[in-house]
């Protein structure tokens, strides 16, 4: 097809990438493991692990699996962490067993962890002890084999990991009560795996690397089968789009959680071939504390979502830290807000760009420029990076004229081998030739720069006209006295269907009113809200993506939702 948005490349961005340059995800850790020994991977909560001591610990830890735990190439692992030390070293030494990897939430419920183990077949999972209660409940009905259970201080330099292990435990008792027989010790397993030798395994690029579970907020949660080719080529698709700025010595924040596509390619995969360093941010939702650490380890790039920057932004000390370093923030896995980049540039002289993609696709489809003409926030989602084609699509699948908006498609050597055991789901979203429908809403400008609507399941038809919440959100977003906001369909008996926002504020102040007017002065009369209901919190994914679902499934419990605020 014709790429007509190539021209737009910023000179050093190439059309295409070689996605058999890498055979796989080990041979990229391994090399970079060697070629960057001395470097810091990693700084988490004041301990420093360089690669050197990543390869040490994620080789111990592939020969434990292969040797202790009887496991074989091609059988699935769960990790079930938040973003500490053991996070790589366990991913890494999978997949260099040649094992596949089930990324788990760990704020997954019994019922919800069940599903994703036994759908996956899981022979084996890494949990953070804390939430080991949960994966006992889930258990018994599952294929699970071995268990290895680790304390947040395992990683960290003595004496403090055992002091934060102590205080967690016993002083703020947050690892409620838990009985799993023959558990492993995460540190105990490392040790032992000092002294095996880990195994060579034939891994190419057709061999299945993650299980990347998707779906779960808008129906039963499909596991993506994301190849190490389709992995590989997402890293050096984004890699190639990076070089537009220096990566030499980088830094980077690592606060989305890496169990989450955008991160683990974004954050882990992407700097760990370049031999970045990151900070591994835990908790990113205890503020103060991420103050602390940026300015500790000021960063050069910052990837994250629109949630967690207008937080920051919000957090007190945030102004006063030091950005003459940062280099590119880059936000994804929801819309990005207007008001919220116009912010970020005003307090750190840094542009907030755009990226988007989704776990089908490893995930990156589209990036903005980071630096330069056209890299300041216009509402466009950016260009295809390189090797991906891209179309606007109707719902038979014929594509549309520029300018026009329908669903995008999107092909390159990103895109997954479908869904596991799901050919119906599957089916669903892969067209003739490789086509992945993604389910967002589109259109192209004539340049070739893509632009957002919506997500298609979250579009709000008021009498035949469409709405698209995005557009809502981000007007609403420059309202003062406005902290968060969402826009959802509710029930009417006159139009079918009409806005209705649900708004965290920033002032206490502000009223409903103050609201109508704002949108009366902004939108048109179908855009406007019929009805404002005020929240002391939003429902969130587990990288700070609003839950419009469940906003929506509460109004269909209750036409009048008692206000919370």
């Amino acid at each position: 097809m014709d790429r007509f948005w190539l021209p737009q490349y910023p000179p050093s961005v190439p059309a295409d990438i070689d996605p058999f340059e890498i055979d796989s995800l080990k041979s990229l850790i391994e090399d970079a493991c060697g070629r960057y020994a001395k470097r810091i991977a990693y700084h988490s909560m004041g301990t420093a692990l360089n690669y050197r001591e990543l390869d040490a610990r994620s080789r111990a830890f592939g020969a434990w699996l292969q040797h202790r735990a009887g496991l074989k190439s091609g059988d699935r692992i769960a990790i079930m962490l938040p973003n500490l030390l053991q996070y790589p070293i366990a991913m890494f030494g999978a997949l260099r067993a040649g094992l596949t990897v089930v990324n788990t939430n760990p704020l997954y419920t019994a019922t919800e962890l069940e599903h994703q183990l036994k759908d996956s077949g899981a022979a084996a999972v890494v949990v953070l002890e804390n939430f080991a209660a949960t994966l006992q409940q889930a258990l018994p009905d599952t294929n699970v084999r071995q268990v290895i259970v680790t304390g947040v201080g395992d990683m960290l330099d003595w004496p403090k990991g055992a002091i934060v292990n102590f205080v967690l435990r016993h002083v703020h008792r947050k690892v409620p009560h838990w009985t799993i027989p023959e558990a492993h010790s995460f540190r105990k397993v490392i040790d032992q795996g000092r002294d095996l030798q880990l195994l060579p395994v034939n891994l190419d690029r057709n061999d299945l690397a993650y299980l990347q579970y998707t779906g779960g907020t808008t129906g039963v949660a499909k596991g993506a089968m994301l190849t190490h080719g389709n992995m590989v080529a997402n890293i050096l698709q984004s890699r190639a789009w990076f070089q537009q700025v220096a990566l030499e010595q980088l830094t980077f924040v690592c606060a989305l959680p890496l169990y989450h596509i955008f991160s683990l390619t974004g954050n882990c995969w992407l700097f760990a071939s370049l031999g970045g360093t990151g900070l591994l941010v835990a908790n990113p939702r205890d503020f103060p504390a991420f103050i602390k650490d940026l300015r500790r380890h000021p960063p050069m790039f910052f990837l994250g979502v629109n949630t967690l920057f207008n937080a920051l932004m919000h957090t007190p000390g945030f102004a006063q830290l030091d950005f003459s370093r940062l280099v590119v923030t880059l936000a994804g896995g929801m819309a990005l807000q207007s008001a919220v980049a116009a912010r970020w540039k005003e307090l750190t002289g840094c542009t907030l760009s755009q990226g988007w993609g989704l776990t089908e696709a490893s995930p990156v489809g589209c990036v903005t420029k980071l630096i330069g003409p056209d890299s300041d926030f216009n509402g466009s989602i950016g260009l295809p990076v390189p090797s991906t084609e891209l179309t606007i699509r109707d719902d038979d699948g014929r594509t549309l004229p520029i300018g026009a908006v329908g669903e995008i498609c999107l092909r390159g050597p990103q895109v997954m081998r479908g869904y596991w055991q799901r050919p119906d789901e599957t089916a669903k979203v892969m067209l003739p030739d490789g086509w992945l429908r993604t389910g967002d809403i589109g259109r192209f400008d004539e340049r070739g720069f893509v632009f957002i609507e919506d997500r298609k399941k979250d579009m709000i038809i008021v009498s035949g006209f469409k709405v698209y919440p995005n557009e809502i959100e981000d007007q609403i977003a420059k309202c003062q006295g406005v902290l968060e906001v969402a826009a959802v369909a509710q029930a009417d008996e006159h139009s079918g269907e009409v806005v209705a926002l649900f708004i965290v504020k920033k002032d206490p102040s502000l009223s409903e009113q103050a609201v109508m007017d704002f949108a009366h002065q902004y939108l048109t009369a179908y855009k406007r809200p019929a009805a404002i209901y005020f929240r002391d919190q939003l429902p969130k994914t587990n990288v700070g993506k609003i839950l419009r679902r469940e906003l929506r499934d509460e109004l269909a419990r209750s036409r009048a939702p008692t206000a919370a605020a």
